[in-house]
C-alpha cells in the first residue's frame, strides 16, 4: 500500500488548521489503497496550539515546533529534510495551512501522479482570488522573474513530490529560499495540474506588498548564475 505524507507549515492560525484537516480527511476518504500521514510544522506560534484531533482517514498526525520563527519556506524545507531522513513514504504532499491550498484539488495531484508514479506534479495557478489589484501585483512578480532568471514559475508550494525527487531537494541550500525556485533548478521532469487559489478559511490574505517582493527576491536568488550571465 502506497503511503503519502502531507507537510503544513503554520504560525498562529490553528481555527484554519483545524478545518483544514476536517476537509482533507473528506476528500481521502476514497482511497483505500493509499495511507495518509500529516506532519505539522509549527513555525513558534504565539498563540498556543488548540488540540488537534486525528482525522478518521489519517494513519497518524505529528507536530513538530520549530524552536524560533524562520518563516513559511524554511519551515517547508525542515519538513522535507525531517521527513526524508525520518520517515518511510511513496510521495510528499505540500501546502499551505490556511484554505488557499485547496483540500479538493488533493484528487487531482494524486491521479495525476498516478499517470507518471515517477514525475512529480505542480499545482499550476490557473486562476487567483485575491482582488484586481494584488492579481496585477502577482503578474509584475512573474515578469520580473522572468527577466531576470529567464524562468517561467507558475506555481507556489502546492503539489505532491515523488520519494527520488524529495531526495534530489532536501540537502539543497536554495529550498530553504524558495521552494518554488528549487524545484523548478533541480528537477528536471515534472508534471502539471490545473489549480485554482482559494480563500483563506478565516480572514484576509496575508500576502503583502512586501512579502511578494521578498518572493520574488528568494526566487531570483535561487537563479544567481542565471542572473550574473543575463546581466552580461
Amino acid at each position: 500500500m502506497k503511503k503519502i505524507i502531507i507537510l503544513i507549515p503554520i504560525y498562529n492560525d490553528w481555527e484554519s488548521l483545524n478545518e483544514l484537516l476536517s476537509e482533507i480527511n473528506q476528500n481521502i476518504k476514497f482511497y483505500n489503497d493509499i495511507n495518509f500521514e500529516c506532519l505539522i510544522v509549527n513555525d513558534a506560534s504565539t498563540i498556543q496550539p488548540q488540540k488537534l484531533n486525528k482525522p478518521d482517514n489519517f494513519v497518524s498526525l505529528e507536530l513538530l515546533t520549530m524552536k524560533e520563527n524562520r518563516g513559511h519556506g524554511r519551515c517547508n524545507a525542515f519538513g522535507i529534510r525531517h521527513i526524508f531522513k525520518n520517515k518511510k513514504f511513496d510521495y510528499l504532499i505540500l501546502m499551505d495551512g490556511d484554505g488557499e491550498d485547496r483540500p479538493e484539488e488533493i484528487k487531482d495531484l494524486v491521479e495525476k501522479v498516478n499517470e507518471n508514479p515517477n514525475s512529480s506534479v505542480v499545482a499550476k495557478r490557473v486562476k487567483r482570488s485575491e482582488g484586481l489589484f494584488f492579481q496585477s501585483l502577482y503578474q509584475l512578480h512573474k515578469l520580473i522573474t522572468f527577466i531576470f532568471t529567464g524562468q517561467n514559475i507558475n506555481f507556489g508550494n502546492y503539489s505532491i513530490l515523488t520519494k527520488s525527487d524529495v531526495e534530489k531537494l532536501h540537502s539543497k541550500a536554495s529550498l530553504w529560499s524558495s521552494f518554488s525556485g528549487s524545484v523548478k533548478k533541480h528537477i528536471k521532469f515534472y508534471n502539471e495540474t490545473n489549480s485554482i487559489r482559494g480563500l483563506r478559511y478565516f480572514g484576509p490574505s496575508q500576502m503583502s506588498l512586501i512579502k511578494l517582493i521578498i518572493h520574488s527576491f528568494s526566487i531570483i536568488a535561487v537563479f544567481k548564475y542565471n542572473v550574473f550571465i543575463r546581466s552580461i
